[in-house]
């Protein structure tokens, strides 16, 4: 190494000084930079790029290593960025007022409008109605569906939506859920690439192509790339994919986890309500999918014969199975009640109806060594001994029929109790009960579905037209689904996942650092003479690839974010049009399917489908190879040239 006099001479351009002299540490405070000269050249990087660099390097460190919550780091970067005076205060805040973030938590708002008011649940009853029980049928519906869906929403959100619906096609097919779980998040994760919204990265790349001087991507730019993503993935699983999918039981059945969909409670018809004079088979279809008739009481006895025709009477108790929201909305149901409340509560009016919320429900587990087990709930006085009121069990395994006061309890059972807070409270500590959890559920405000739905196809409607730009018209989605009251103000605010929406401000003040300091204009530099020579198609699909393995240890808006301003500037020297090269990277991110780790929806279905590591680049790396050709050549066409 020499230490070597440089002085600039212009923006991005360096020359030696006149006369080339070894000289002593310190130099003297009259010389631009300092430099250190490898054998094959000047390094011309100035201290506050080497700072950012150094930044950098430990931010990816930390997020590689998982040592620190991305976003406690990414905010860490943040501050390391003023304190090291490499950008502003303004410049390193910027990111939380910037249009992705805007953008990402309009969509969170509206993802959470149309899950409170019960839209996804019809659309997963659909959609199991549909699948029916042949693999390939099943195949395609599935992963048509959760593509569809993860275009407007979270891809996590479709995913978890819809792995029990996968879980019931499978066993209604009698074939390994392993062959249909990794398909469905595939899916969920091409759908994104439907829309501008679909995946955060699209977000970061839109306003790399702004910052750049660029107008930017709209809506539905990357539409065509994204269909034929999809029906390329659908044709691969459904014909040589479908061969290398894993047929495999899982670790352990999904009954064996604690679930929240087998609750048994009894309903009573009170006197003067609407469904009295219905059928049975009308009944069990108007509440259908909110809840199971498991038997059916008059007077103590069961009613089990030719009961489709007969009519309900006021006083009849139906034993039913349901979702913790089922729970929380027979209180809201005019004419029904749980039975425990109404034969043993203080009263049986309105008012008892509005003292059930979430404040007064718990989970009480029943210890191995019990003093209820083997007792019938009936047995035990639970209002007298602890203060509350059975009216529900969840039991992991067997069918319950009769009446719940008859049911002996077994250790593992887990009781939903409704009683004071303060009595609750103190039932943790209660020998008899292994551990006692607050009862978590919502009500779901099924009248306002059309309205959330109408409210998101009216964003995306202003969207598409430019109307408004996509961050305004998300967040005035958003708004609108809170006015429109299909969630409250509190549920709005809860639904904002602050560590992504954190961690993309915290990605972005790192790409202004590097393209404050000129780290980008000096990576282009470098970078572009590489490429030079090649053909289009073959850098858009060396780009891809860059994005689709850094995105394994990176997440694809970190990735996005550190190397599309890069890409952005080597446009201009390729002859490519920026958009080309920043959406083959930013897609390439998002829909590289190789590793488990590449996306969370991967990590959701891993366990329940009993995958291993290597299932995933088996049944992936072919199909991202197809991605990579097919982003390139549908890019090309979308944006010809610079």
């Amino acid at each position: 190494m020499a230490l070597v006099e440089w002085r600039r001479c212009g923006p991005g351009s360096v020359r030696p000084a006149a006369a080339v002299r070894r000289r002593s540490w310190p130099p003297r405070p009259r010389l631009a930079t300092l430099w250190l000269v490898p054998a094959t050249g000047p390094t011309m990087l100035s201290p506050p790029q080497i700072v950012c660099l150094l930044i950098i390097a430990l931010t990816l460190l930390l997020l590689i290593t998982e040592w620190l919550r991305a976003d406690v780091v990414a905010l860490g970067a943040v501050v390391a960025l003023v304190a090291t005076g490499v950008l502003s205060p303004e410049q390193a805040l910027k990111g939380f007022s910037s249009e992705p973030v805007i953008a990402v938590i309009g969509a969170f708002v509206l993802s959470a409008a149309v899950v409170n008011t019960g839209l996804a649940e019809r659309l997963g009853q659909w959609v199991t109605r549909v699948a029916g029980t042949h693999l390939l049928w099943g195949l395609l519906v599935l992963m048509l569906a959760a593509a569809l869906l993860s275009a407007l929403t979270h891809h996590l959100l479709i995913t978890a939506l819809m792995v029990p619906i996968a879980t019931t096609v499978a066993a209604r097919g009698q074939f390994s859920v392993s062959r249909l779980l990794m398909p469905v998040s595939l899916s969920a994760s091409i759908g994104t690439t439907l829309t501008l919204i679909g995946a955060p990265a699209f977000l970061v790349a839109d306003h790399v192509l702004q910052e750049a001087g660029r107008e930017g991507l709209g809506i539905f730019s990357l539409t065509p790339i994204g269909m034929a993503l999809v029906a390329c993935s659908l044709v691969y699983m459904l014909l040589p994919g479908r061969w290398l999918l894993p047929e495999r039981v899982a670790g352990g059945s999904s009954g064996a986890r604690f679930a929240l969909d087998d609750y048994y409670t009894e309903i009573l018809i009170l006197d003067g309500a609407p469904q009295v004079g219905l059928s049975f088979a009308a009944l069990a279809q108007r509440y259908s999918g909110r809840f199971e008739i498991i038997d059916w009481l008059r007077r103590g006895d069961p009613i089990r014969h030719g009961r489709e025709e007969r009519s309900i009477e006021a006083g009849d108790v139906l034993l039913v199975r349901s979702t913790p929201e089922g729970l929380a909305d027979i209180a809201d149901e005019k004419g029904l009640a749980l039975h425990a409340v109404a034969k043993y509560g203080e009263t049986a009016d309105a008012a008892t109806a509005e003292q059930f919320g979430d404040e007064r429900l718990a989970q009480l587990v029943i210890a191995p060594r019990s003093y209820l087990s083997g007792r019938a709930v009936g047995e035990v006085d639970f209002r007298h001994r602890y203060g509350v009121i059975v009216v529900g069990l969840w039991r992991r395994e067997g069918w319950l029929r009769g009446e719940l006061s008859g049911v002996r309890l077994q250790p593992g059972d887990t009781l939903v109790v409704w009683g004071e807070p303060e009595q609750i409270d103190g039932l943790g500590a209660q020998r008899e009960f292994l551990m006692a959890l607050p009862f978590r559920t919502r009500r779901l405000r099924r009248s306002r579905a059309w309205w959330a739905l109408g409210i998101l196809g009216a964003s995306v409607a202003t969207a598409a037209t430019e109307l408004l730009p996509v961050h305004v018209a998300f967040l005035a989605g958003a708004i609108g689904v809170v006015l429109a009251r299909c969630l409250s103000a509190e549920e709005a605010y809860a639904a904002l996942e602050l560590r992504v929406i954190a961690f993309i401000a915290g990605a972005i003040s790192l790409g202004a650092a590097l393209e404050q300091t000129g780290l980008t204009t000096l990576a282009a530099a470098e970078f572009a003479p590489l490429l030079d020579g090649f053909a289009p198609f073959w850098i858009l699909l060396l780009i891809f690839s860059a994005g689709a393995i850094i995105t394994q240890v990176l997440s694809d808006a970190a990735t996005v974010v550190l190397l599309a301003p890069i890409v952005a500037r080597m446009a201009a020297p390729l002859g490519l049009a920026p958009e080309a090269m920043v959406a083959s990277l930013a897609i390439g991110a998002v829909a590289a399917f190789l590793t488990p780790l590449g996306h969370h929806g991967n990590l959701l279905v891993y366990a329940p489908g009993g995958y291993r590591f290597g299932d995933f680049f088996r049944v992936g790396a072919p199909l991202t190879v197809l991605f990579a050709i097919i982003t390139a050549l549908v890019a090309l066409r979308l944006w010809p040239g610079g």
